[in-house]
């Protein structure tokens, strides 16, 4: 059971973490562009994001599994498109703020480019919020594709992911429990500790909000 465990937490992590970085890069890019270019751009950006945003995280994962068909590359798109919209969102949030500062007013009078000024000034400081939301992106992509996995869109035996070790542990959940147990426990747990992860980087990386002492 164990060698089974071990290989189901790699295979999730390793799809769930290259979904997350895919998230990262196309929410930096979206959002950072459509928090300083404002105008339509924003618009276009931002109503994309909540049509996908109305969807449920796992309605809108089966629909992805459903035209793609089962798979890794199902459970990777999936992943994308379920942790990209909150993302985006966070950043343009960030990327407005940022673009309002002074430094950034003083580079555009010198005369920098765009891509300089994003790349030097406003991406530096929208880094935090990219990687305290990376980490809750991958508590989700790791319930995502255990989900997918469980309902049997994701990854396919013989291949173990913790879904797939789930879905395959409740025929004998009567005879043999730990076979559920063992990969349920470590899913729950893998998704509790990263987002205790997560909640030390937003201590650490993003302002403290007033809190009331009453």
């Amino acid at each position: 059971m164990l060698p089974r465990v071990m290989e189901g937490v790699g295979t999730t992590l390793l799809l769930s973490s290259i979904a997350v970085l895919v998230t990262a890069v196309l929410s930096a890019a979206f959002g950072i562009l459509a928090g300083y270019r404002g105008g339509y751009l924003n618009e276009l950006v931002m109503r994309l994001v909540e049509v996908l945003y109305s969807f449920p995280a796992i309605v809108l994962a089966i629909l992805v599994a459903a035209v793609l068909g089962p798979g890794q590359t199902a459970a990777l798109a999936g992943i994308v498109l379920v942790t990209i919209p909150l993302m985006t969102r966070l950043v343009r949030a960030a990327a407005v703020a940022v673009s309002q500062r002074d430094y950034v007013t003083s580079a555009v009078i010198s005369g920098a480019r765009l891509p300089r000024v994003l790349l030097r000034h406003v991406l530096p400081n929208v880094a935090g919020t990219i990687a305290v939301q990376g980490t809750y992106a991958l508590s989700v992509g790791i319930a995502v594709e255990g989900g997918l996995s469980f309902l049997g869109f994701g990854v396919q035996p013989p291949q173990a992911s913790l879904g797939v070790l789930i879905q395959q542990g409740g025929t004998y959940m009567i005879a043999a429990p730990w076979l559920i147990l063992g990969p349920g426990v470590v899913l729950v747990a893998a998704i509790l500790a990263i987002n205790v992860v997560g909640d030390g980087l937003r201590d650490r990386l993003e302002p403290r909000e007033t809190r009331s002492l009453t």
